[in-house]
Parts: structure tokens; sequence; C-alpha cells
């Protein structure tokens, strides 16, 4: 396992840590009853989570970047492995990305910040339920990456243990020739 190898792990596996904590509240809010109870707990996690400090929104976006960054520079290799593996852990990567900015940032924003007038009770309560929803979209996508990571290394081991058999094999016919002429 390489750096741009550990570009990827490392930001997957820092936001499904991220995201299981998230999941704590998710579960609740996606698969129990839906209670007075459940609701402010969900409010409160995530309007904790919305007034982070700048630095942990910093370190949360840098992390994006990493991964980002580390995909790429493995899709630069651009063979077989990398069309395959990478361009679909790339993929991956983008739709987790564009849930996050399509879903993550304005459903926490109507939880949070409601619109005056605009946003009911219901509608934030109705935004949570979404925000759960795209999480567990996000952690979908972020494990299909780690397993199609764990793919390409598997792949990439028993390409190099079918090339060594090959090899042994070639210089094995090889040998008896060899002897025969002397």
């Amino acid at each position: 396992m390489g750096f741009k190898h550990a570009a990827v792990l490392a930001p997957v596996s820092f936001f499904l840590g991220v995201f299981f904590i998230c999941f704590n509240v998710d579960h609740r809010i996606l698969w129990a009853p839906l209670t007075e109870d459940v609701v402010a707990d969900g409010f409160q996690f995530y309007t904790t989570f919305f007034n982070a400090p700048p630095a942990i929104k910093a370190l949360l976006h840098g992390m994006v970047g990493v991964g980002l960054v580390g995909l790429l520079s493995k899709l630069h290799k651009w063979d077989e492995s990398a069309m395959f593996f990478d361009g679909s852990c790339l993929g991956a990567y983008v739709l987790g990305i564009a849930v996050y900015i399509t879903v993550t940032i304005p459903a926490l924003q109507t939880i949070v910040t409601p619109l005056e007038g605009v946003d009911a009770y219901e509608d934030r309560v109705e935004a949570m339920r979404v925000l759960s929803a795209g999480n567990v979209i996000i952690m979908v996508c972020l494990g299909a990456i780690l397993a199609l990571q764990a793919g390409q290394e598997y792949a990439r081991r028993a390409e190099v243990k079918a090339l060594a058999i090959i090899e042994e094999e070639e210089r094995r016919k090889a040998t008896p020739i060899e002897k025969k002429d002397q």
C-alpha cells in the first residue's frame, strides 16, 4: 500500500467514523417511531454539529480534498485497475460529495436556522429525516469505496501470484532444455 492508497483510505475511514456517530441519531429518526424525544435529540445533535468551530469544519472539508486528490492521483496511472476500481471509487466519492452539497448543507440550515414564516416545525422534522437518509446514502458510498479499494488490492496480489507461478513454470520448462544441450 502506497501513499496514494493511504490518501484514499484515511479520509474515507475518517468520514465513516463521523457518519457512524451520526448514525446513532439517524437510525432512530429513520426506522424508529418518531417521538418528540427523538426529534429533540436530533435537533440538538445537528445543531451542535452545525455550530462546530471553524477549525473543525476546515478539517472536515480538508479531508474531503485529501480523498479527492488521492483518488485523482491513483486514477492518473490509467491502467485496468485504475479504470475499474479507482474510477468506480471516484464516482462513488463524487456522489457522496454531491449528496453532501445538495442534501446535507441545506437540511442542516433548515434544521438549525429556519426561515421565519417559511420553515415550520414539520419542515424542520422533514429536513432532519432527509438529512438522515442522505447520511445513510453517503455511508453506503464510503463503504463501497472501501470494498473497491480492498478488491483492488486483492486483484493486485492475485496478479502478482499468478505472474510468479507463470514465471516459475517457464523457468522449469527452460531448465531441462538447457541441460540437454550441455
